[in-house]
């Protein structure tokens, strides 16, 4: 299974698709890999997070006002939505491990960098500069997903993504939580206490990876592959889905607490006592996403999805028209567990579409083993584009919060741009992957699919 000529942690032969290499290799293989890649991608996530909760620790002595937080939880936003870009790239030109361990240790950056730099009088050019640092941890996201799409087959895609990405998201919420917990016992003089936490996870995920993953030899030239998906229309209706679910959930966990502070009141506690419980259900509804789409489709669950984020959307209007932060805070949870399961749906959507292709091609006379691995390596330049694409909805969400507050006051204005976005979008899935007619017609291959 792995050749010498490059080291111990390169794997020559993959095929999941094969049910006894899996059942007697790969399943076993493919695992270990997932929970180290889930745990870097956990730390990776919380470090782009950062940000958005040291902002809570930023009080009067620190002379930002919420619209300078709200750049700061932006800047970080967009600055992880592009690393992710040439992290897809680099699992292709370094190996799933090897970039692992890199990307991990990059993360020491931002966390020593926000050490020094978080007390009174520091300039808002140089927290930019940390946002823009912490941002470096968006992009692990891309190269973790594309590395775990390979591993699995396609069948077992919906679950190994969702526990994938679901872990991964957890970071924002538990580093929410670790932030609760040092404002509560040692107040808001205390952030430095979040960096002990974290530095030594850092190490701990770089080592981890280093000894438990592998590298796999099949995705070497995956670099063409994010060439040759940008020409397929799916990579933008994916894409563009993307940017509703998971630009959502990153746009809100970034941005709830501040709104919670400066349209109700609450002080940075307040906040944070329910800030973390957002991003923890959400998370945790990310596997729930790709396990019903594995078994009723991903098309249906995320066209359900949607309709559903609308009618929270409209909670929320109502909720902050009447000033009840009951109401708001509980419609915005539940809003965040879709934004989740809406995750979960749209990746499995992904590598069903390119194996729906691969199919109709084999049953046209193509090779099959040629079809399947272009599948793969399809459905992984995909995967990381659509995250790239879909993290700049997050970036989309805290501007959006920004104006609000600076123009109104409130985010009733945003609440209703998301509405009609929320409204696009569903409209989006049924014309596209629910509307049977056109789609047999045109692509018959995605109309027998669980896409």
């Amino acid at each position: 299974m792995t050749t010498a000529t490059r080291g111990r942690r390169w794997i020559d032969h993959w095929t999941p698709e094969d049910d006894t290499f899996w059942a007697a290799t790969g399943r076993k293989v493919a695992n270990r890999n997932l929970w180290f890649s889930i745990f870097s991608e956990h730390v990776g996530f919380s470090i782009w997070s950062l940000m958005s909760v040291l902002v809570l620790f930023m009080g009067t002595p620190y002379h930002l006002s919420a619209a300078d937080k709200f750049l700061l939880t932006s800047t970080a936003t967009l600055v992880g939505a592009f690393a992710r870009i040439p992290y897809n790239f680099a699992v292709a030109r370094f190996g799933g491990r090897n970039w692992t361990i890199i990307s991990a240790l990059l993360l020491l950056i931002p966390s020593i960098t926000a050490a020094f730099v978080m007390k009174p009088g520091t300039p808002l050019g140089v927290f930019l500069l940390l946002s823009v640092l912490c941002g470096v941890g968006g992009g692990n996201f891309a190269s973790s997903m594309t590395n775990i799409n390979a591993f699995f087959p396609e069948k077992k895609k919906g679950m190994a993504l969702g526990l994938n990405a679901g872990g991964g998201n957890l970071g924002v919420a538990v580093i929410q939580l670790v932030g609760l917990l040092i404002i509560a016992t040692a107040g808001t003089s205390a952030p430095r206490l979040m960096l002990a936490v974290y530095i030594p996870l850092i190490v701990l995920a770089a080592t981890g990876a280093a000894l438990f993953m592998d590298n796999l030899a099949s995705v070497r030239n995956d670099r063409k592959g994010m060439r040759e998906v940008m020409k397929d229309a799916h990579c933008w209706v994916m894409s563009f889905l993307y940017i509703g679910t998971f630009g959502s959930f990153i746009g809100y966990s970034f941005a709830f607490g501040l709104v919670l502070q400066n349209q109700f009141g609450r002080t940075p506690l307040q906040a944070a006592y329910v800030t973390f419980l957002g991003p923890l259900l959400g998370s945790l509804a990310r596997p729930v996403g790709g396990w019903l789409s594995d078994r009723i489709g991903g098309g249906r669950v995320t066209f359900w999805n949607f309709l559903g984020m609308a009618a929270m959307t409209v909670v929320l209007i109502v909720a902050s028209e009447a000033k009840s932060l009951g109401l708001f805070t509980t419609a915005f949870v539940v809003l965040f567990v879709l934004t989740g399961v809406g995750n979960g749906s749209t990746y499995k959507m992904i590598p069903a579409i390119f194996k729906a292709k691969a199919k109709a091609a084999i049953d046209a006379g193509a090779d099959e083993a040629a079809e399947l691995l272009r599948a793969r390596k399809l459905s992984g330049a995909l995967i990381g584009l659509a995250g790239a694409i879909g993290a700049f909805g997050g970036l989309l969400v805290n501007l959006a919060f920004r104006q609000s507050f600076l123009s109104t006051g409130s985010g009733l204005s945003a609440f209703i741009g998301f509405l009609v976005f929320y409204g696009v979008c569903f409209v989006v899935t049924w014309a596209v992957y629910l509307r049977r007619s056109e789609v047999s017609e045109k692509q018959p291959a995605l109309a027998q699919a669980r896409v």
